[in-house]
């Protein structure tokens, strides 16, 4: 998992979704894997 600023698809199958009001890109490959720096959930 990568943690950006700035998070963007790397392939068609990429899919960018927010769970919990941080944006996540996930895919097949697992080297997509990212996700936005966010507030730390309580």
């Amino acid at each position: 998992m990568k943690v950006r600023a700035s998070v963007k698809p790397m392939c068609e199958k990429c899919r960018m979704i927010r769970r919990h009001g941080i944006l996540r890109v996930i895919c097949e490959n697992p080297k997509h894997k990212q996700r936005q720096k966010g507030q730390k959930r309580a």
